[in-house]
């Protein structure tokens, strides 16, 4: 480390085991040292999503081979981090002690401190606040991605159909497919039909009355060039049915068992795109500092605008991953660190 923290311990809320919000507990732990290639970082905000609470309960599964077998080998939830560089590990080039910064990371995020490879942050633009740079990385990279699958069937002149569309990558999808040039339709919950039209959708429906799988008049067969699919309840054969020809369905997310999760829905999806008609594309969204970068250009443009729902002290922040393993947020929840 080039830069001393002058403390031995700092707040973090652990797991120690699998399970629900109530596993997680305030605890002080020693503040980690970085290794090579990594910095540490004094946490300003980290954003939660879908994936910490994957994580927390180790559910499906199937996630526990890669996240550790009997318990998160991260203990820490949190992947999305804005935060001061406070320390740098050996190897690390163009960050310096001070920079603000924001990256997707591994974990660890409800933390006053955390390790974060340095190769996946990026600077934090002066315009942008941590709080806003934190619900960034995440839920608008794996929107971004989405839409690159979908190529240009989701470009210009295009029609999108985004279901899912009030969530944390469902509202970042609406903004990002309008800034695209596409027309936008949506899927939401009624409450949320407001705030996803002024986001750019120009048609929304109230998934209670209009359901995807269920031929509903109101989405007509073959009239979206992509179908965006964040909630993956739909049966595959009606979202296909609802593509033009040559158009696609992005699997952003899928619904499926405790133990394989929708590993099932997908190896369904790749028989069906084995014939003819519409293809169904999982996405496999990954960390991109890169796109990180043109999403936080944009949000400093006013182009781009983070919804968040709610922000919560570090102090509170069991409370913040209930509120998400709830699973009604709208837009993104945000933990604040002092």
């Amino acid at each position: 480390m080039t830069d001393a923290v002058d403390t031995s311990s700092m707040a973090a809320w652990w797991q120690s085991a699998y399970g629900g919000p109530e596993v997680v507990k305030r605890e002080r732990t020693p503040v980690p040292e970085p290794g090579a290639g990594e910095v540490l970082l004094r946490v300003r905000a980290t954003a939660l999503h879908a994936g910490d609470v994957h994580v927390m309960r180790g559910e499906p599964v199937l996630v526990r081979a890669f996240f550790g077998l009997r318990r998160p080998r991260i203990a820490t939830r949190g992947m999305d981090v804005a935060g001061t560089v406070v320390g740098l590990g050996p190897g690390v080039a163009g960050l310096a002690v001070g920079d603000e910064v924001v990256g997707e990371i591994p974990g660890g995020g409800l933390a006053e401190y955390v390790i974060a490879p340095a190769a996946r942050v990026v600077a934090r633009p002066e315009s942008i606040d941590a709080v806003t740079a934190a619900a960034v990385p995440v839920s608008a990279g794996t929107a971004w991605q989405a839409l690159d699958l979908a190529g240009d069937r989701a470009g210009s002149g295009r029609r999108v159909l985004v279901i899912g569309a009030s969530g944390g990558v469902g509202t970042y999808t609406v903004q990002l497919a309008a800034l695209r040039g596409a027309e936008v339709w949506a899927i939401c919950g009624a409450r949320n039909e407001r705030l996803v039209a002024d986001l750019g959708a120009i048609r929304t429906f109230d998934y209670a009355r209009v359901d995807a799988g269920a031929s509903p008049p109101e989405l007509p067969a073959a009239s979206f060039d992509a179908v965006i699919d964040i909630v993956g309840a739909a049966p595959l054969r009606a979202l296909r049915r609802l593509v033009a020809p040559g158009g696609c369905v992005v699997m952003v997310s899928g619904e499926g068992g405790r133990i394989l999760g929708p590993i099932g829905r997908m190896l369904r999806a790749g028989l069906l795109s084995l014939g003819r008609g519409p293809r169904l594309q999982p996405l496999a969204a990954t960390a991109k500092p890169a796109i990180t970068r043109q999403l936080l250009a944009l949000v400093g443009e006013g182009r781009l605008h983070p919804v968040i729902e709610r922000t919560y002290p570090l102090s509170d922040a069991g409370a913040a991953l209930a509120h998400v393993d709830a699973r009604h947020t709208v837009g993104k929840v945000v933990v604040t660190v002092p």
